[in-house]
């Protein structure tokens, strides 16, 4: 078996080391003897969707977003075509705003590639800070570090999660993320995925289930360091909540833009 990962526009999208989920998901393949090589789709660059079994997508600025949105206009039927066909895709921040129809910032629109029917809304104040969510998806509790000034409504789209400690998608503190498909879109870096092994072994799942046709159970992983650092940050986090300290809803809210 062999898995294709592409990085999508790594020079644009790289914010709080979101290249460290290509990292993960190719080591936790390369760890059970599964072959796979990453391909980095520089920005401009035509995209053959065809020859990829996991998409990556990082975050970015307000700057980068315009940029990618106008090289992705042009491909992106064939980028919907892929996300409804079951293709894997791992959008984070940015890459989650641009995916849907627009992302109103304080001073102008990015239009969006309309792939998700969502929008995203400026508002003052940053939401800055640990995260923790409950997802039925997985047994874990999951985390990550969330940093943006955009609101995102999903609509009736599944979440990732419920919050229990951060702000979310709205900054209410309600929901995070969304998972559509097999594409999972969030406001969490960290990077995600070594933080959280249960997720990428989910994406590495539908991806060769997709690409072979047939159940695809991985094999576990120890994962003994991996596990320690979510336990770690989930105690740290939630019994401050459930204790009275630190809340997501009374800590500073930062001001700046994106």
């Amino acid at each position: 078996m062999k898995l294709s990962i592409g990085h999508l526009y790594p020079e644009l999208f790289n914010l709080y080391g979101d290249r460290g989920n290509v990292q993960c998901l190719l080591k936790r393949l390369q760890w059970r003897g599964i072959d796979a090589g990453v391909t980095v789709l520089p920005a401009g660059e035509k995209i053959d969707f065809n020859g990829l079994d996991i998409i990556c997508w990082g975050g970015g600025s307000d700057r980068g977003q315009e940029m990618a949105a106008g090289y992705l206009r042009e491909t992106r039927d064939d980028f919907r075509g892929y996300v409804e066909d079951g293709g894997v895709v791992l959008a984070v921040c940015a890459a989650f705003q641009l995916l849907g129809n627009y992302y109103r910032t304080e001073k102008r629109t990015i239009e969006g590639l309309g792939i998700l029917d969502i929008r995203t809304e400026w508002k003052p104040g940053r939401l800055v800070g640990n995260a923790v969510l409950d997802s039925p998806l997985f047994s874990a509790p999951v985390v990550g570090f969330e940093n943006h000034a955009g609101r995102t409504e999903i609509g009736d789209y599944t979440p990732l999660g419920k919050v229990l400690f951060g702000y979310g998608n709205t900054g209410k503190g309600d929901n995070e993320g969304l998972v559509y498909r097999n594409l999972i879109a969030t406001y969490l870096h960290g990077p995600l995925l070594p933080k959280n092994p249960e997720v990428c072994d989910w994406l590495l799942e539908r991806a060769l289930r997709r690409k072979y046709g047939k159940e695809i159970v991985l094999e576990p992983l120890p994962d003994v360091q991996e596990r320690r650092v979510n336990r770690n940050i989930v105690e740290r986090f939630t019994t401050c909540q459930a204790g009275g300290g630190e809340k997501a809803g009374n800590r500073d809210v930062r001001g700046g833009r994106r």
